[in-house]
């Protein structure tokens, strides 16, 4: 089996592991110095800052999970090149608060080193997630509008 597709399995049964809530699991693909980074506005999703080692990654991916019942993936891109891996990826996270659905497409870039995920890089479309969690168009609010 080559590197790539190795570092390509790694990264999938990462998100299968966290799909299905197995936090343990999903961060046994980890490096104990993990870095994780999503390109998303803090000020709406405080819980999304820089992380950094697998206790602060698991304090993320429970409040997550605390907030979501249900976490789908469909990952339609994946490309690895040694121990990189891209993904391009829609997401489905089930709101626990009233069962809405939030949906949304990102791509997350991973580093291995020694077969262990070291670094995950996410980019989000931060603007349509935003009005999906606050269930409300934001334009109107950018451009100092009144909301009716």
């Amino acid at each position: 089996m080559t590197v790539e597709s190795l570092s390509r399995q790694r990264v999938l049964h990462l998100l299968d592991s966290f799909a299905r809530g197995d936090l343990d699991a999903a961060l046994a693909c980890c490096t104990d110095d993990v870095d994780f980074l999503t390109h998303a506005p803090i000020d709406v999703l405080p819980h999304m800052v820089p992380r950094h080692g697998k206790q602060e990654l698991r304090d993320l991916w429970q409040t997550v999970w605390s907030r979501y019942s249900e976490v789908r993936y469909k990952t339609p891109h994946v490309v690895a090149e040694g121990d990189a891996v891209a993904t391009y990826m829609h997401a489905y996270f089930k709101k626990r608060s009233n069962g809405r659905i939030v949906q949304f497409d990102m791509a997350v870039f991973y580093s291995l080193r020694n077969g262990l995920v070291t670094e995950i890089r996410e980019i989000i479309d931060s603007y349509d997630l935003v009005q999906q969690v606050l269930e409300r168009e934001i334009g109107p609010l950018i451009l100092g509008e009144r909301a009716e």
